[in-house]
């Protein structure tokens, strides 16, 4: 095994630098120029040419390119022309919004996803299956910005239940700061306040995402469990008279997992990095509202770090899943 993870750590030179050849080539092929668009359309020509001198834009392609995987190599993401500081310092105080957004979700993602998908195929064919899979075809089927948007209308607009836009009420303020995680430093310092403003201020994008995404867990889930449900040996143990409730739960999930996992750590995955809409609809603070700034105002470096970023924590992610299959199956380590 130990020789697999090797190999596969390997294989992340390829995949990041294939990403970030690509994603430098498309930067550079954008008809707009960022240096006039950093330096606002009543500058004239001579404070352009200095900005994109700044900006190493005047230099050869090769060269700019050459200059960016040198500065990668020691970690090194770039200077943003927006806000004047580095990259890196910038995804490092964007990433605690994301990565509470997108634990939450996947939490609930996985606390209703799942046991839907197992109580789908437990009772296949009845009333309890149709609707479930209704559910599922209608997430399916709602764009995430739509359902942000209704949810904002009605629970806002309508009830004024839930804030629409931000991540804490101004009147609470963030907690003290320990690991960036308002729910989690809250608990830590004991600021109750902090904690339910936070919770509040969550609910409606997390809502969003479990929504949209939901279909995919109840789905590989339902399929996974009939597939096993089915095998000759559930049948035995059935027929040996073992109670419904541990034929599904103990012998056909576990013997399902292995989809499960794949689907629910992708997942995870994208929401670190694909909430961009729902993050922009809120007002949330993360990278997914960094990278919209970015993207706007052609701000390079951002763009190609929040990539490369990207890029590593798909493949290990990726990675991580295919270590777990061989304590999930132990079939899989042959």
């Amino acid at each position: 095994m130990l020789t697999y993870i090797v190999k596969r750590l390997l294989l992340l030179v390829p995949v990041i630098l294939g990403i970030t050849v690509l994603t430098f080539i498309i930067s550079r092929v954008i008809p707009a120029d960022p240096a006039q668009v950093a330096a606002g359309l009543e500058a004239g020509p001579d404070q352009v040419a200095a900005l994109r001198e700044e900006m190493g834009l005047d230099k050869p392609v090769a060269v700019q390119f050459i200059a960016y995987i040198n500065g990668l190599l020691h970690g090194d993401l770039g200077r943003s022309m927006r806000s004047k500081v580095p990259v890196r310092e910038d995804l490092v105080r964007y990433l605690p919004a994301t990565f509470e957004l997108a634990g939450v979700t996947i939490l609930i993602y996985v606390l209703i996803g799942i046991p839907l998908g197992i109580l789908s195929a437990t009772y296949r064919g009845r009333v309890g299956d149709l609707l479930v899979r209704i559910l599922s075809v209608l997430g399916t089927a709602m764009p995430v910005f739509w359902v942000g948007l209704l949810l904002q209308i009605l629970l806002f607009g309508k009830l004024h239940w839930f804030p629409a836009i931000g991540r804490i009420a101004a009147s609470v303020g963030a907690p003290t700061h320990i690991t960036g995680l308002y729910l989690v430093d809250s608990l830590l310092t004991a600021n109750g306040p902090a904690f339910a403003s936070s919770l509040r201020y969550l609910f409606m994008p997390v809502t969003t995402l479990v929504f949209g995404r939901i279909a995919v867990a109840v789905r590989l889930t339902r399929a996974s469990m009939v597939e096993v449900l089915d095998k000759d040996y559930i049948t035995f143990a059935r027929g040996k008279g073992l109670p419904e409730r541990t034929l599904v739960l103990k012998h056909g999930l576990r013997n399902a997992l292995v989809p499960i996992v794949t689907i629910v750590a992708l997942q995870f995955a994208w929401l670190l990095g694909g909430t961009v809409l729902v993050e922009y609809i809120f007002t949330w603070p993360g990278i997914g509202q960094y990278a919209i700034e970015a993207i706007i105002n052609l701000d390079y470096a951002p763009i190609m770090g929040i990539a490369v970023f990207m890029a590593i924590i798909f493949t290990v992610v990726n990675l991580l899943v295919d270590v777990l299959y061989c304590f999930l199956d132990p079939r899989i380590r042959w």
